[in-house]
């Protein structure tokens, strides 16, 4: 069992910046592929980041060269740091794992979920 929690989340004007955090306690961090989702009032669960036991990092075209994901596997931490935010950014955030060494960006493929984190960006 792997349990996550994730904070930082808040509201920002347009233009700004957050950091998102995620704890994972439970299970050797280092064997997670580690994700970030968003869901926005009204739509479905999307992916946003995901980073590897290794490293490897895929990115969703919406967030590509604003969001950055990195990992401290030593903290068991995952974050998720995001610029240059816009309205369309604001969501629910959540941080997911999966059991495994591949990239995956398949919300049902993801074993564990946070309780997510609220992101507003205002314009």
């Amino acid at each position: 069992q792997v349990q996550l929690v994730e904070s930082g989340g808040g509201s920002v004007q347009a233009g700004g910046s957050l950091r998102l955090s995620c704890v994972a306690s439970g299970r050797t961090f280092r064997s997670l592929a580690m994700g970030w989702f968003r869901q926005a009032p009204g739509k479905e669960r999307e992916f946003v980041a995901v980073i590897t036991g290794g490293g490897s990092t895929s990115y969703a075209d919406s967030v590509k060269g604003r969001f950055t994901i990195s990992r401290v596997n030593t903290k068991s931490t995952v974050y998720l740091q995001m610029n240059s935010l816009k309205p369309e950014d604001t969501a629910v955030y959540y941080c997911a794992a999966e059991q495994g060494s591949a990239i995956t960006t398949i919300a049902r493929t993801y074993d564990y979920w946070g309780q997510g984190t609220q992101v507003t960006v205002s314009s």
